[in-house]
């Protein structure tokens, strides 16, 4: 008995322990991720890279509480550097397609199934998923039909919604389906393909933060111009 009174405390301070760990490293991982510090990735990861990255898509694409994890930035970067030969240009387009359709199919059956109750979730009193970004996404979707899902994977947030709201209209599967893995092609080949090719150029390869950001400024103009456009709307009905 007092072995077992000794040895209980004892495996919960190990778990804790071992807990404390694993979500430090998520922590850092996540970190260097926003950061799109591919370096830090090489040193500690090595080729375990490639099952980051096909993470990172997936969950973005995936699942609508982490709309803003970097998607487009990301893609370009990785672009970059198979230019440079650290990864596998490849190995980057097969399991990073694989992982923008399992994410948006994963997320069109969320959608269908659970439907408007995820928004019902909650983490410390406070909606994990907002809704003004599905809202946004429905209005994206009644000015451009189903070709949205092609459009949306260009478009931060869009993107991430866009297969949710598919869902929740119970879409036909097979239609949402064939415009999903067009648009998934187009967006993860362009933009991988663009960083390879433009990886190239030297100015590139010494300002990739600053090309990341343009990136990012890039994708959100859709968005920009029309949150601009509702509010110049609103003020001329007023």
């Amino acid at each position: 008995m007092v072995v077992y009174s000794l040895g209980k405390p004892l495996l919960i301070l190990l778990f804790n322990s071992i807990n404390m760990e694993f979500f430090n490293e998520l922590f850092a991982i996540f970190q260097h991720i926003i950061k799109l510090d591919f370096s830090w990735f090489f040193e500690n990861y090595s080729s375990a890279i490639y099952i980051i990255l096909f993470l990172v898509i997936f969950v973005e694409t995936g699942l609508v509480a982490m709309p803003f994890l970097p998607g487009d930035s990301l893609l370009f970067t990785a672009g970059i550097f198979a230019a440079s030969g650290e990864l596998n240009l490849s190995y980057l387009l097969i399991l990073l397609l694989i992982a923008a359709v399992l994410g948006d199919n994963c997320n069109y059956w969320i959608g269908r199934k659970i439907g408007l109750r995820v928004f019902q979730l909650k983490f410390r009193s406070k909606p994990i998923v907002n809704k003004k970004y599905l809202d946004q996404t429905e209005l994206f979707f009644e000015k451009n039909g189903v070709k949205a899902i092609i459009m949306a994977r260009f478009v931060p947030f869009v993107r991430t919604f866009a297969p949710f709201a598919a869902g929740i209209g119970k879409m036909n599967y097979n239609r949402f389906f064939l415009f999903d893995l067009l648009g998934g092609f187009l967006w993860i080949f362009s933009l991988t393909l663009a960083g390879y090719l433009l990886g190239e150029v030297e100015w590139i390869r010494k300002h990739i933060d600053l090309v990341c950001l343009g990136i990012i400024f890039i994708s959100v103009l859709p968005m920009l111009y029309e949150f601009i456009k509702g509010k110049l709307q609103a003020r001329s009905k007023e």
